[in-house]
């Protein structure tokens, strides 16, 4: 056998844990109304079960970055993503509230690591004129795990029981595990890694801003996301297939807000071009308040909700701008920032559901988050402005 279909194969490998880590997080969301109802909890405590995965996230990108730069990426990988496995199948077989909670925050730890180390395999181990297509074909796990993963196990959690919405994604990220270690390239650890030089991108402003934007202005997408089957179930009729639909069309939106964003950044710049996209995230998610009680108009709002969600981006971007050296820590914190906003977005619109504003406010609490992000880009813009870290010109629209 060649070396050429192995790594094709291994990159399918790491592509599949990184399905399997899609599903996971996102089904979370869309299972909330079951395992509420199961465990006889509120909706601010089933919210809690999709924040402490993203609070993990949180914890779990900085530690893995620093405690993998020495190891070999091979093995590190197959481990993240087995714990990743068996945590998301103790959190289908264990009982009560609290299990599930400390299951789901375990098994966000493995995240941010698995996913910024997986990208740096992958654009490694390709030809340097493929490097960027290796990266891609990682990432495609997490976009097609938003059109089919998320809709499968929110079927198996109408049809089996909300368990088997996080059985899926842990039996595949095992098999995932398996693979990496079979078919993966041996790959020694990076001497010349310097761990602590990493972690020193957590203490530079260019950094520290880019992350806080990313954490405020996509809370709003999450306080909305989050609670977006509940309210269907909670406020419509639907018909059975609607709410695969709904969580398909997020991801359909998805998928192309990060073909459109990409366009944009490079037409626009970083920051015209987040401008753009956090006002269209304000937008969608009035109109997502505007959308509850009428469940054809709800899946309409969720695929305008998955397009603002190519905010990642121009916000990538920046960070492989300005991270020096910093690259993978800086790749684990984009995604720490990002479950960052997905324990903050349900948090604040829990909080508003438990002080009896209705279905609707988590739309309102959106939008507010969004325009706190918006005060957060510009002053990650100021800074850029006042360090000369980017020129001016490179942040304007290129001329026709």
């Amino acid at each position: 056998m060649s070396h050429q279909p192995n790594l094709k194969l291994a990159i399918l490998a790491l592509g599949l844990g990184a399905f399997a880590i899609g599903t996971s997080e996102f089904a979370a969301m869309g299972l909330l109304p079951w395992y509420r109802d199961d465990l006889l909890l509120t909706d601010p405590q089933a919210g809690h079960v999709v924040s402490a995965y993203a609070l993990g996230v949180v914890v779990g990108a900085p530690i893995t970055s620093i405690l993998g730069a020495k190891l070999p990426r091979r093995r590190y990988l197959a481990a993240l993503i087995a714990i990743f496995g068996v945590m998301n199948l103790a959190a289908a077989v264990l009982p009560g509230y609290g299990t599930l909670v400390i299951t789901r925050f375990l098994a966000g730890l493995p995240h941010g690591g698995y996913l910024g180390v997986a990208m740096l395999f992958a654009a490694d181990a390709m030809p340097r004129e493929q490097r960027a297509k290796g990266v891609t074909q990682v990432l495609l796990g997490l976009t097609i795990a938003n059109i089919v993963g998320v809709p499968i196990a929110g079927a198996l959690g109408q049809t089996l029981g909300w368990r088997w919405g996080f059985a899926l994604p842990g039996v595949l990220a095992l098999l995932a595990g398996w693979l990496i270690l079979r078919i993966a390239p041996r790959v020694g650890a990076n001497p010349n890694a310097r761990p602590m030089a990493e972690l020193r991108a957590l203490g530079n402003p260019a950094v520290l801003l880019t992350l806080l934007v990313g954490t405020v202005g996509f809370g709003g997408l999450f306080a909305v996301y989050s609670f977006l089957s509940a309210a269907m179930l909670a406020t419509t009729t639907p018909p059975a297939w609607a709410l695969t639909v709904l969580l398909a069309a997020f991801g359909v939106g998805g998928t192309l807000g990060s073909i459109l964003s990409a366009r944009l950044a490079i037409r626009m710049g970083n920051f015209p071009s987040a401008l753009v996209l956090i006002l269209f995230m304000a937008a969608t998610q009035a109109f997502a308040s505007y959308a509850v009680g009428d469940w054809a108009i709800m899946i309409v709002s969720s695929f305008l909700l998955g397009l603002g969600s190519g905010m990642v981006v121009p916000l990538q971007t920046r960070l492989m701008d300005v991270a020096g050296e910093a690259q993978s820590m800086a790749a684990a914190m984009n995604h720490a920032a990002f479950n960052a906003a997905n324990a903050l977005g349900p948090w604040l619109a829990g909080m508003a559901l438990a002080a009896g504003w209705g279905w609707r406010s988590s739309g309102l609490v959106g939008v507010a988050l969004s325009f706190a992000g918006l005060l957060a880009l510009a002053l990650c813009w100021w800074q850029a402005r006042a360090s000369g870290s980017v020129q001016p010109v490179q942040d304007r629209p290129a001329r026709a």
